[in-house]
């Protein structure tokens, strides 16, 4: 009679290994089909949109060339290029985005750690006296012993299905968006400054032209004065040529105020307080420099642009979140490895009895959530079209805002040509109108009516002048400013030449 059969006597014996695993086969097999017939499948893809394509937003011009880095070098104001030098090196605002930076490059560097293998060292030591009752077995009972551990462990992630991978993609791809973040804040910044510095050149113009209307008014008083004493004029035509010189010191008195409020914000834009406000003098610059705008909207817009970029990389991060939110479906499989020792009493604790260890690979599959994967991927899913809505969103407004400023531009030109005529007929007007009432030959009526109508043309054609710069201006923001893609290493950004790869398609 077999062995086996023997120690039947006593207790049920196990059967040889050959029917063990004979008879735990099956049930392996009907467990495994079960587990995989009950596992959370992912649902079916959705349609999603797509991002915009050149034609479809009218982007035909030829390429042009990205604007020099200082390009506002071209009003030729010392004074404003410091004041642009500080606020990149000062700005809180700035300042803030850089720190955003910071911390999404952190958590890329942490994603992409999680790729890799990883190790612990653990070592414990306690000592402790065990009770002397009957739940502590002899020789440990009513006795001090010391206690020690110390184990190795090393785990590694296999990641067969890509959601790590796919966690460092949104990762670095976020890292990027805020890097495209700074640059918009840096060159927004640079806008903000320069149009500010012109509105302080605009106020002091003003005040210069209420100053030149009030020597016209003294001029008129005194003409008046000397016809009243003639008897050519009465009380009457003095008391309003009087009038009216209080007016233009009250406009140069505003024109000051604003130009103080414009000093204001420049030090706020630069990062400076109250002690710079002494340190900005009357602007210098060449309002009338032709800063290197395109004519037409150029192809390569949305290369340049910091914040289309920006929200490009957004899509990319959302589709990377969708793709991890799909991977979480299937089985994670990670390999470990653990080595360590552990005694009682530390004198045994380097015994090479006192030696453990275990290795082989843990794998998990979810069976049953409730719906939160499904939920979880369908929140993937949301927020990939919303990233792609507002890369489109963002196209849509780049190219307004240029048509808008290449549009805006053309009309002040022809504005400027027009209101130059008006300003040298008024002027030719108010010196005849102011001629002949020394004369005698026009009455004060005709001389104010002359004064107001040259007036408000230097302020119109003050105004033209102002607004072209400013628009110039707003047009180098539109298309990229002082961002060149080319000379950025920080992420990879596209080429200004090569159109077809400006929208690439979002990845299923």
């Amino acid at each position: 009679m077999p062995r086996w059969s023997r120690q039947s006597r006593g207790r049920a014996c196990p059967p040889p290994r050959g029917i063990e695993f004979a008879m735990r086969t099956p049930l392996l097999i009907l467990l495994s089909t079960l587990a995989l017939s009950a596992c959370v499948l992912p649902p079916r893809e959705a349609a999603h949109p797509m991002p915009l394509e050149n034609d479809a937003v009218g982007l035909t011009g030829t390429a042009v060339a990205p604007a020099s880095g200082d390009w506002w070098s071209a009003f030729a104001d010392p004074q404003l290029d410091r004041l642009i030098r500080a606020g990149r090196e000062q700005s809180p605002t700035l300042a803030a985005a850089e720190a955003r930076v910071g911390d999404a490059l952190a958590q890329a560097q942490a994603a992409h750690a999680g790729l890799l293998p990883h190790a612990n060292l653990d070592v414990s030591t306690q000592y402790q006296r065990a009770p002397a009752n009957y739940f502590i077995p002899p020789p440990l009972a009513g006795h001090s012993y010391s206690e020690g551990q110390g184990g190795a462990s090393l785990g590694w992630d296999l990641d067969l299905w890509g959601r790590q991978a796919a966690a460092v993609q949104r990762a670095k791809a976020l890292a990027g968006s805020a890097q495209w973040d700074r640059e918009q804040g840096a060159l927004l910044l640079t806008g903000a400054i320069t149009q500010t510095y012109i509105e302080l050149y605009r106020q002091h113009a003003l005040a210069d032209i209420a100053e030149r209307s009030a020597a016209q008014r003294q001029n008129i008083v005194d003409i008046t004065r000397r016809r009243v004493a003639s008897g050519l004029d009465t009380q009457l035509e003095l008391r309003e040529a009087e009038g009216q010189l209080p007016r233009a010191r009250v406009a140069r008195a505003q024109a000051l105020a604003a130009a103080e409020q414009a000093v204001h914000e420049l030090t706020t834009l630069t990062g400076q307080g109250a002690q710079a406000y002494a340190t900005i003098v009357r602007p210098t610059l060449d309002v009338a420099a032709a800063l290197p705008v395109p004519a037409e909207l150029p192809i390569n817009l949305l290369a340049r642009r910091p914040d289309v970029l920006s929200a490009r990389l957004e899509v990319e991060a959302a589709d990377a979140s969708r793709r991890a939110a799909k991977a979480a479906f299937y089985p994670s499989v990670n390999l470990q490895v653990l080595a360590g020792i552990g005694a009682f009493g530390l004198h045994d604790l380097l015994q090479w009895n006192a030696r453990g260890y275990s290795a082989g690979p843990a794998i998990s599959l979810p069976l049953f959530d409730a719906g939160r994967l499904r939920a979880q991927y369908r929140g993937s899913e949301a927020s990939l079209d919303a990233a792609v809505d507002g890369y489109n969103d963002a196209v849509l407004r780049a190219v307004q805002q240029t048509a808008d400023q290449i549009t805006r531009l053309s009309a002040l030109e022809r504005e400027r040509l027009d209101q130059q005529q008006t300003l040298d007929a008024t002027e030719a007007a108010y010196r005849l109108a102011e001629e002949r009432y020394r004369a005698g030959l026009a009455n004060y009526l005709t001389v104010l009516n002359a004064e107001t109508q040259v007036l408000n043309a230097r302020e119109t054609m003050l105004d033209i002048i102002t607004s072209q710069a400013t628009a110039r201006v707003t047009l180098l923001l539109a298309v990229g400013g002082s961002f060149d893609p080319r000379s950025d290493g920080l992420t990879a950004a596209l080429n200004p030449d090569d159109s077809s790869r400006m929208l690439t398609q979002v990845s299923p």
